[in-house]
């Protein structure tokens, strides 16, 4: 016998509405490839085309309290290849990697402006694995679907720092009226209209393994111990201070 009784209600499938502000953890799929970092290994994806030079990070996002709580949705970062500025740098790596540093600013209260020794090494990572676990504020929008086999779905739309007001409203557990985003459109032009390391769309498949961290003991990163609480820090794993509590 199968007692259905204590399974979980139906979800409607609906969006988390335009404009949403949440905080939001994000966890990083392993994709199968090898990064530059040792923490790295099989961390990133490819995209379908087999001579594209294009790596990522494969993304997924939960809501971690409010209205809408534990709903989740998917997003690729390149951090890799495609299209370089006159240095030769990826043009989307480096979108990318504004984001990043805006989500380590955003999860550990950091001004953007603080460029003092301690904030800046608190945006050190080991590698990009460290960004796996890492909660902060969000903006959420709709995307429209290019394809009409599939339907819209939930984008990040950027990341709220600590000097705008909602985000201490939201890291505050308040409720924020969502504001939709003035540049949302339909098909091929919402795409053009979005950075580039959105282009690539869908969540791709989960691979069964979160991806693998060789035990370290020496090198970890300044921030990644907690600025408050008593102890000896030895005693803490090496890592981000969102991975240690």
């Amino acid at each position: 016998m199968f007692d259905m009784n204590d399974a979980e209600p139906q979800k409607t499938g609906e969006l988390i509405p335009d404009g949403t502000f949440a905080k939001v953890t994000m966890i990083v799929r392993p994709g199968g490839i090898d990064g530059q970092s040792e923490i790295d290994q099989a961390l990133l994806k490819a995209p379908k085309d087999p001579s594209s030079d294009v790596r990522m990070l494969d993304c997924e996002f939960t809501v971690a309290e409010g209205p809408h709580a534990k709903r989740k949705f998917w997003q690729m970062f390149t951090v890799q290849g495609g299209k370089v500025d006159e240095n030769g740098v990826s043009i989307a790596w480096k979108i990318s990697k504004s984001s990043f540093r805006a989500m380590i600013d955003s999860a550990l209260g950091l001004d953007s402006q603080d460029m003092s020794e301690a904030a800046k090494q608190k945006r050190v990572l080991r590698g990009l694995a460290d960004l796996s676990g890492i909660t902060f504020v969000a903006k959420i929008r709709i995307e429209a679907s290019e394809d009409a086999r599939y339907g819209d779905q939930n984008r990040l739309d950027r990341v709220v720092l600590p000097g705008e007001k909602e985000w201490k409203l939201v890291m505050d557990g308040k409720d924020v009226p969502a504001s939709p985003s003035r540049s949302r459109g339909t098909g091929g032009k919402a795409a053009a209209a979005q950075p580039a390391w959105n282009q690539t769309t869908g969540p791709g498949g989960q691979p069964a393994a979160a991806p693998s961290r060789s035990p370290q003991t020496s090198g970890a990163p300044a921030w990644s111990q907690p600025s408050s609480g008593t102890g000896a820090p030895a005693a803490k794993p090496p890592g981000p201070a969102w991975l240690n509590g």
